[in-house]
């Protein structure tokens, strides 16, 4: 009898061993998703760092905006679904109209100077995206989208006109220098909005 339950133990123990190892196993071949701009910057960094530095500046500018592009894209969707306001959802429009025709047109100049772009929404887009979407009710997502607009704006100017006064490739200045008025069109076009809707009942 006495055998016999320690036989029962040790199969017990095999068996939970074995799962344990599995576990472990199944994790460690899972692998870890990189973010997209790494890849894209890394990728950047390999083809130009030793034969071309002002290149591979350059492809940070371009890989910014392909990041701004997908982040307001995605960001304005899910304004759409989440919200109800009338200006909300008139700006969520024109930003998913705007950088879906920015994307589309940075794809091929970033193709014809071998520069690789992000292909999804970067982690630092997707955190702001979760963030936006835990907001509860109406209107608190409608002043933090309006918020978030704002300073994203700002930021993609800032960015712009760097580009567009360091860009070592001159066309590469000229398409940044013909961004920055939509840009900030769109930011004037955030502030009303803050406004509305922190004013709205």
């Amino acid at each position: 009898m006495i055998k016999r339950t320690f036989t029962l133990g040790k199969v017990l123990f095999s068996t939970a061993l074995l799962s344990l190892v599995f576990a472990t196993t199944s994790c460690k071949q899972e692998p870890k998703q990189e973010d997209p701009k790494e890849v894209a910057e890394d990728q950047n960094e390999a083809k130009f760092d030793d034969t071309n530095d002002a290149k591979e500046d350059d492809s940070e500018f371009l890989v910014a905006a392909a990041e701004t592009d997908m982040m307001e894209i995605e960001i304005g969707k899910l304004a759409l679904t989440r919200s109800t306001d009338k200006n909300v959802k008139d700006f969520a429009n024109m930003l998913i109209a705007d950088h879906t025709k920015a994307s589309e047109a940075l794809k091929p100049f970033a193709e014809k100077r071998q520069i690789s772009l992000p292909t999804a929404i970067t982690e630092k887009g997707k955190e702001k995206y979760n963030d936006l979407n835990d907001e509860k009710t109406p209107k608190e997502f409608n002043e933090k989208f309006a918020d978030l607009m704002v300073k994203g704006h700002e930021d993609a100017i800032s960015k712009m006109e760097r580009a567009s006064e360091k860009a070592a490739d001159p066309e590469i200045k000229a398409w940044a220098a013909n961004m920055v008025p939509t840009l900030k069109a769109h930011l004037e076009h955030a502030k009303t909005l803050q406004d509305q809707v922190k004013n709205a009942k």
